[in-house]
This record gives C-alpha cells, sequence and structure tokens, in this order.
C-alpha cells in the first residue's frame, strides 16, 4: 500500500456531540497521512517530474498530506459509504455546497444533509501552495524535483491600483524568480483577457516590492513604479528553479482513498467498514476530478478502483494546472494548459489540430470508470467551456456522453450558490455592476448526491442529462444574444465574451515549452437560449427560473470602480429584479412585465413556485425534503422586492 501510516493526532466530538437522525453523534479526526510511491510503477507514470524526485532506501518516493474526517460514532449507524469532499484552496467546501452551511464556518454541519445520510466525510491535502495564513486550510507536503529551472507564466488582474504584485494567483505560495536581473524576463499588459498583449519595458519593472518608494527585493513579488492599472490583464513570464512534484498530489487522494476502502491496518480508523466511495469536488476541485479521470489514476497501485461516483460540479470543459511543471493549481486563466483538450468524456477528433482524445480514454481501457456527474452552472458557460462537455469541437453536433456519465446544467445561476442579503463585491475585492446571482442551487446539488448514491448503489437509473442541446435550437452563440438584454435598461452585454482557445504548450503536456503559447483559432463558445426575460431556456430551472422575479444570469460586468469596462466577472452573475409595480415598470420603459402585472398575489406567486418545485421532485432533480425550503427562499426574495417599493413611494401613496 502506499500509505504508509495515519497519524491522528486530535480527536474529538463533531458538532459539540449533535446528533443527526438515525445516525447519531459524529465524531471528528484531524491528522497526518504519510505516503511512499514506487516511481517505475506504471499507476504512476503519467505523475510529472516523479523520476526526478528524492527517493528513500527502497527506492520510494516520500510525501506527505494533512487529513481530516468526520465519522459515526457507531460505525453500525452509519451508511458504511465514504464521502470524500476534494478541498478546494485548503478549504473545505462540501458542507457550505451540500449541506447549506452559512460561508464563515466551513465544519458546520450546516442542515446536517451528509450526516443524516450516514457518511463517513473525508478530507486531505493535496495542493502544495495553499496560501500561508489560511486557518484550517490541508495541505499536502511534496518533494521538489531535482536540478529543474524553465519558464513559468504568471498572470494576474487587479482590481485597486497597485505598484506591487505578488507572483502568484490569489496569495497562494508564489514561484520566486532564481534571479534578480533575468534580463530575458516579460512583462505584458492586455486590456482584456486573450486580447492584443504590449510588451512592458524590461526598465520599468523589477524583481521586488516597492515600499515608500524605495525597491526592496524579493524573489516572490513584482513591481512597477507607474503602477498596474485595475481591470488590465498582466503576464510576466520568468525563470523559476523550484519544482514541486505537484501531480503528487492526486496520488495523495488516490492512495488515501484506497487505503481507509482496503486496508485492514491498525491506524485505518475505516478499516472494515467501506462498501463505496463517491467524490465531490467544486470549481478548482471539480476540475481536479477531471484531471484525475484523465490520468486514469481512478485506479490504485494494486489495479483496484478508488471512487465508485464522482461529482465534478462548476468545473466546466476545463482540468487544470495539477500535473505540470511549475503549476499553479488555482489559475482561472483560460489561457492555460488546464483549457486543453479533450473536453467531452468520450473520444473525439478536433478537425483543426487533429488531436484525438477522451476524458475518459484511459480509464476506459482499463474498466475502472466510475458513475459521473458533471454539473455546471450558467457560469460556466459563459465563461466559454461548459458546452464542450456536450458538443463537438467545432460547435455543430451534439455529443452523447457515455452510459456512465449524467451531464446537468443549474439554469440561470452563477458559479458560487446565490445567497440573500444582495451584494456586489467578493472579498478579493472583485466587483460587479449588478447584484449577484441569487439563485441558491444547492438544493440541486443534494438530489444529485441522492441519485448518484443510488446509482452506485443500488442501480437506480439517475435522471436523464439535461442541458442545451444544438438539435433543439436551445444551445445558442454567446453572441447572439446582446440584443436580449440590451433591450433591458441599463442591463448591458459584454464587449469581450469569454472562450477557450486552442493553445499549443508544446508537445508534453505536462512540460510546456512554448511560453506565451502559439495560439490557434477558439472554440465555440455556446449557452443556453434564453426566454423573454433574459433567463435560461435549457436545463433543470428553479422556481426562481421558471416563475421569475428578475432577470438573473451567470454573467455579470466588472464594476467600472475596479476598471476593464465592459469585461465580465471572473465567476459570479446578475440579479436584475422586476420592476415591482406596472407604474415603476413604465416610469423606465422596462419591456419586462412587473411583479404585480405576473402574479395575482404573493400567494399565487408561491403556489406557481411550489408547482415547479413538485414538479422536479417528480422528474427526480429535486428531493421532497427540499420542497419547502425552496417555497421558504421564494418569498424571501418576493418580500424583499415588496419591501424596496414600499420603502421608495412617497407617504400617503
Amino acid at each position: 500500500m502506499a500509505v504508509t501510516s495515519i497519524e491522528i493526532k486530535e480527536r474529538s466530538p463533531y458538532a459539540e456531540g449533535m446528533t443527526f437522525g438515525a445516525t447519531g453523534a459524529y465524531e471528528q479526526l484531524e491528522g497526518t497521512v504519510y505516503f511512499a510511491i514506487d516511481p517505475v510503477d506504471p499507476a504512476n507514470s503519467l505523475i510529472t517530474d516523479l523520476e526526478l524526485a528524492p527517493r528513500n532506501g527502497a527506492g520510494l518516493v516520500e510525501f506527505s498530506a494533512d487529513f481530516r474526517m468526520l465519522k459515526p460514532v457507531d460505525a453500525e449507524k452509519g451508511s458504511h459509504k465514504l464521502f470524500f469532499d476534494v478541498v478546494n484552496r485548503g478549504n473545505v467546501l462540501s458542507l457550505r455546497r451540500i449541506n447549506s452551511a452559512p460561508n464563515n464556518d466551513h465544519m458546520d454541519p450546516g442542515n446536517g444533509f451528509l450526516m443524516r445520510r450516514g457518511y463517513t466525510q473525508v478530507w486531505c491535502g493535496w495542493q502544495h501552495d495553499v496560501p500561508v495564513g489560511n486557518t484550517g486550510g490541508l495541505w499536502c507536503y511534496v518533494p521538489e524535483a531535482a536540478g529543474t529551472r524553465g519558464r513559468i507564466a504568471v498572470t494576474f488582474q487587479p482590481n485597486e491600483p497597485s505598484t506591487t504584485q505578488m507572483l502568484s494567483d490569489r496569495k497562494h505560495l508564489p514561484y520566486p524568480a532564481d534571479s534578480f536581473d533575468q534580463p530575458n524576463a516579460e512583462l505584458s499588459v492586455q486590456d482584456y483577457a486573450d486580447g492584443p498583449a504590449t510588451i512592458i519595458l524590461r526598465s520599468d519593472w523589477s524583481f521586488g516590492r516597492l515600499e515608500d518608494g524605495n525597491l526592496v527585493t524579493d524573489a516572490s513579488h513584482i513591481c512597477m513604479a507607474k503602477g498596474f492599472e485595475p481591470g488590465k490583464v498582466y503576464r510576466c513570464i520568468y525563470a523559476t528553479a523550484t519544482a514541486p512534484v505537484v501531480g503528487l498530489g492526486i496520488a495523495a487522494v488516490r492512495d488515501l482513498i484506497s487505503h481507509l476502502r482496503y486496508s485492514d491496518a491498525a491506524d485505518n480508523p475505516c478499516a472494515g467498514d467501506i462498501q463505496h466511495a463517491l467524490a465531490f469536488g467544486s470549481s478548482q476541485s471539480g476540475r481536479f476530478l477531471r484531471h484525475m479521470l484523465y490520468l486514469a489514476m481512478n485506479q490504485d497501485e494494486g489495479d483496484r478502483k478508488v471512487f465508485d461516483g464522482i461529482i465534478a460540479h462548476i468545473a466546466g470543459g476545463r482540468r487544470g494546472e495539477f500535473n505540470q511543471r511549475f503549476g499553479q493549481p488555482s489559475n482561472l486563466l483560460e489561457s492555460s494548459a488546464g483549457s486543453a483538450f479533450p473536453f467531452t468524456d468520450i473520444d473525439q477528433t478536433d478537425p483543426e489540430t487533429g488531436q484525438s482524445d477522451g476524458l475518459l480514454s484511459r480509464l476506459t481501457a482499463r474498466a475502472k470508470v466510475p458513475k459521473i456527474f458533471l454539473t455546471n452552472t450558467s457560469s460556466e458557460y459563459w465563461g466559454g467551456h461548459a458546452a464542450l462537455t456536450h458538443v463537438d469541437s467545432t460547435g455543430t453536433k451534439d455529443i452523447r456522453p457515455s452510459d456512465s456519465v449524467r451531464i446537468y446544467h443549474f439554469s440561470s445561476t452563477q458559479h458560487n450558490a446565490g445567497v440573500l442579503p444582495l451584494g456586489h463585491t467578493q472579498d478579493t475585492g472583485a466587483r460587479g455592476l449588478h447584484p449577484f446571482n441569487w439563485v441558491d442551487w444547492r438544493p440541486l446539488m443534494r438530489a444529485a448526491v441522492d441519485n448518484l448514491d443510488a446509482w452506485v448503489t443500488k442501480g437506480t437509473m439517475p435522471p436523464a442529462s439535461k442541458h442545451a442541446r444544438l438539435d433543439d435550437g436551445t444551445a445558442v452563440p454567446s453572441e447572439s444574444l446582446e440584443s436580449v438584454f440590451q433591450a433591458f435598461p441599463e442591463f448591458g452585454f459584454p464587449d469581450h465574451l469569454r472562450h477557450v482557445t486552442r493553445f499549443d504548450f508544446g508537445p508534453n503536456e505536462g512540460i510546456p515549452e512554448n511560453l506565451p503559447p502559439v495560439t490557434g483559432n477558439p472554440y465555440p463558445a455556446l449557452v443556453s437560449n434564453v426566454d423573454a426575460d433574459g433567463n435560461d431556456l435549457a436545463g433543470i430551472r428553479l422556481p426562481d427560473v421558471a416563475v421569475p422575479l428578475a432577470t438573473i444570469t451567470g454573467w455579470n460586468l466588472r464594476h467600472p470602480d475596479t476598471g476593464g469596462s465592459g469585461q465580465t466577472h471572473k465567476t459570479m452573475g446578475s440579479t436584475v429584479p422586476f420592476a415591482f409595480t406596472k407604474h415603476e415598470r413604465q416610469d423606465t420603459s422596462d419591456p419586462r412585465p412587473s411583479v404585480e402585472e405576473r402574479y395575482a398575489s404573493k400567494d399565487d406567486y408561491l403556489d406557481r413556485a411550489e408547482g415547479v418545485a413538485r414538479d422536479l421532485v417528480s422528474e427526480g432533480y429535486l428531493l421532497d425534503e427540499d420542497v419547502p425550503r425552496v417555497g421558504q427562499m421564494a418569498g424571501e426574495r418576493y418580500d424583499l422586492l415588496e419591501s424596496q417599493v414600499i420603502q421608495t413611494q412617497p407617504a400617503g401613496d
């Protein structure tokens, strides 16, 4: 076994001993997992630079990872199923994105959904560059590849003026420059992502920080006296000699789950208990799972299946820099190796490049394919890549996924689940022109977990895939919808629509040689067609969409205060409410009927919303237990709009 030991450092009652239905109480375990893998084992052959890592006396490569577990105190009351949540930048996400826990506490049980179903829940670090200071974050501690030096590209887009920039994405651990002069290092600027690039004179910027106007040399930062402009996109290409073996993070996940499932070792807290294993990954973590599948690492060194079922959520058609020399796992850029072909689970050929491949090609050859749900919001479609999971590379033909895959689009939703009160600003400082999307897609995610579980454990077929299609006219180019949104007062439309381009980084996908990459033609960027209100027609339509109070989209424009006018926000959508009264609508010449023109009363609105929810239950896309919560959210949104119109009316009206 590749796990040499599990060290449990802390064991405590979870949630102060709270009980969860028939499962009862849970306990929380914290510790470290130690690994040693064989670099010549065929199961490890695709891990980039593994052959350059230091070896112990037995010829194995050692590394370790932080580990966390929630398990039923009484194992017999549990479900004997393991639910693995791929941490996102070191953070637990499943409790927020499945259990609807509040955002300010990663380990809050929320509504207890996963606990009531008896899952043993597991997390472990897989990322080597988790931001320093991330309290409670889980890390993976990997060795460096010996004697490696090369070029790396770091891209950033400031939201406010600055003269100094860390050489990383959102304060992740940087790759330091290996020298301060580097005359061949290059800094360029674009007005928008993938726009024409202008090279900034090497004499205008330096490796280091500007403090009180003075240059302080620092290999992890660059600075420029004239400043970095908000909204502009900057790319720095420079040399580094720091090369952690990034792909060992995937091996950490593979081997920990294999150990918990199959080992009877004394240090295995799940020995003899686990009968099935499911995985959930959201955003970066969903892309991680897609990459794990692509590398055929759902099989361990003993050729055993690791996960029986996988949900790759809000990953779109992308993977990531999870197995790349100088990889930046948190990179969100479309112009990275993480946006490379293939996108569909089945094999296809890109006629422009001649590439033939599929996400599951290697696993299919090894018969280790799990049941897979690919779930996305409208943000991933407007990001230019989600539709590539179910259309061909020319954008002219629908692709039928393999029998082991379902693809679901959560209509008119944004990357993060919508919440009230409405806001414009993320904690990164990124702001939207419109309030962010208020649709909470988490009830759909809970149904997806139940459906995947039943498919894996009972053979119960899940609901059919549901997404935009070319053959019924619901999949359309994003630019074709401009006239719809421009008709709404002060709504706007992106000047620069996002898409994925054919980039050539060189012949070895794990070691990019072409920086910047050689650029080909863009892939088609298809989204769902919309109704007269601008809301998605295709996909799974929650009451917020089918019985609307607003135009709700998967895209938003950057706020003018953050620069980049006309560019889309990276991940957030929009909520632009309807006028509440006919008079208010007429005052603004809004073509969208007002709330009072649509619904006779709040009760009428709530009755219609409940009807939509009940239909989703009958179709299998929503759980009956979530119908009251969906209705409650509908009422909260109605009350919000009604209260705003009351507040704006003059006294006596």
